[in-house]
């Protein structure tokens, strides 16, 4: 301890000081690294094709926004205008369903309307308590399923929900 010159306790630097560069230094390492991952994950979205660009050339494309609907009758599926509803208990929350039907074979529209206003009827006598979480929201399916069954005869094979929204 007695060799030690006054002018080195002047030259060393503070460990805070230290600690901080070497904070900063692995920050950016860190940053530099996340970004080269992030850029070898998800690439940069590619360009609109020429074909994207017409949206009218396709087939069952959609009048709102080029992009092809899947339920048509071509294949089979009816897809039912969207409703909102009350729930039984409580009066004040609301259901919004929109649901489309496979048919089996060629759709009946008649009989896709008759199963959409028993659907919306049926809505009207469920509580919010008999569709509360994935139990409740299955048993909801099974049952409508049921009564899609018992309405169109067997003509119906699948039940889709497409938005289900309860306010």
């Amino acid at each position: 301890m007695a060799n030690q010159d006054p002018d080195d306790e002047g030259t060393k630097k503070s460990p805070l000081v230290m600690t901080i560069a070497i904070v900063a230094g692995l920050s950016v390492v860190a940053g530099g690294g996340g970004w080269l991952v992030g850029n070898m994950l998800a690439p940069p979205p590619a360009e609109p094709t020429a074909a994207a660009a017409a949206p009218g050339t396709q087939a069952g494309s959609s009048e709102e926004g080029g992009i092809a609907r899947l339920a048509t009758e071509a294949n089979g599926i009816v897809a039912l205008e969207p409703f909102t509803s009350n729930l039984a208990y409580p009066a004040d929350n609301l259901v919004r369903m929109e649901i489309a039907l496979a048919f089996n074979g060629q759709p009946d529209l008649v009989i896709a309307e008759e199963i959409h206003q028993d659907i919306m009827a049926y809505m009207r006598t469920v509580s919010l308590q008999q569709i509360q979480g994935p139990r409740g929201f299955q048993y909801l399916r099974d049952d409508l399923k049921e009564r899609v069954d018992l309405r169109s005869e067997g003509r119906v094979t699948n039940l889709m929900f497409r938005t289900f929204v309860i306010e």
